[in-house]
């Protein structure tokens, strides 16, 4: 059973989660020929003010680049 596990930055539109869970069972299918039923997907949001790269977290970045 195929598992697949993605962190991402919380803020995308239902939509385009429910896209991400559907693009990935499709590839883990045709990648490994599981089948779809036995294929789980966890997303993981984490707030921009927990994800830091550099010791600047995207929260940061994002409130420095409004001001340039």
């Amino acid at each position: 059973m195929p598992l697949i596990e993605v962190s991402l930055v919380e803020g995308r539109p239902p939509e385009q989660l429910r896209a991400l869970i559907s693009g990935l069972t499709d590839a883990a299918e045709a990648a490994v020929g599981a089948p779809r039923a036995s294929i789980r997907v966890i997303l993981r949001e984490v707030p921009a003010a927990h994800w830091a790269a550099g010791d600047v977290t995207i929260e940061e970045r994002d409130e420095e680049q409004r001001w340039t």
